[in-house]
């Protein structure tokens, strides 16, 4: 096999690596999802365990990529692609740690007394899934439209986050004897909103792949 061809099939499982990565970051979403909105401790529980795939695909991914280029020297478009991968593989691993974030604080709500969840959180935990799903198909297709659309996207989470932060302040003031519940539905929006920031980095390492041009956002 040619040296050059060998070189391609190396980029092309590297990307097919990434993709898998982040179908098995869609799956934990999904679980989240669920366990948030049946407050459902045992699937949380799951959620945690799940999160070492992750970690593993980052390492393997992580390798594979400094192996590349210290073997193969590439060039400077083909180096602006494994560099990149390397940064999106980071922020695919962040946010299936804060999966698991979330998913510690269902495990506290199940174990105490229900509240009405507060309005807005299952639209903001869709953005951010759509956020999600939308990254992986940008750098599935090099869609550089659809990565600025992700993008944009954050300024809706960040929306419903404030709308939450709001309603939260209200609700603690006044049901005193609920301030446990509403401190873990706020940091668990918190992750959501910072899942949105890494799905934002993301983006913008796509865009860094398509155009090399690189802005740099919420870190």
């Amino acid at each position: 096999m040619p040296a050059r061809q060998g070189y391609l099939d190396e980029l092309e499982k590297l990307k097919n690596d990434v993709i898998k990565m982040g179908s098995v970051l869609e799956e934990s979403i999904n679980n989240v999802v669920t366990a948030l909105k049946k407050v459902d401790g045992k699937l949380a529980e799951d959620i945690i365990a799940s999160d070492d795939k992750i970690d593993d695909y980052e390492r393997k991914i992580e390798k594979a990529c400094i192996a590349l280029i210290a073997k193969q020297q590439p060039v400077a478009s083909d180096l602006r692609r494994v560099t990149s991968i390397m940064r999106i593989i980071a922020d695919v691993e962040r946010i299936a740690d804060h999966c698991a974030d979330i998913s510690e604080y269902i495990i506290k709500l199940s174990n105490e007394e229900e509240i009405v969840m507060p309005k807005y959180v299952i639209e903001m935990v869709y953005a951010m899934k759509q956020m999600v799903v939308d990254t992986i198909e940008s750098f599935v297709n090099e869609d550089h439209d659809q990565a600025e659309r992700v993008i944009a996207a954050d300024d809706i989470v960040d929306d419903y986050f404030e709308k939450i932060m709001d309603e939260l302040c209200i609700a603690m003031k006044h049901n005193p004897d609920k301030i446990r519940q509403y401190s873990e539905y706020l940091m668990i929006v918190k992750y959501l909103e910072r899942m949105a920031d890494h799905a934002t980095n993301i983006a913008e390492w796509i865009e860094f792949i398509i155009t090399g041009e690189l802005e740099i956002g919420k870190q």
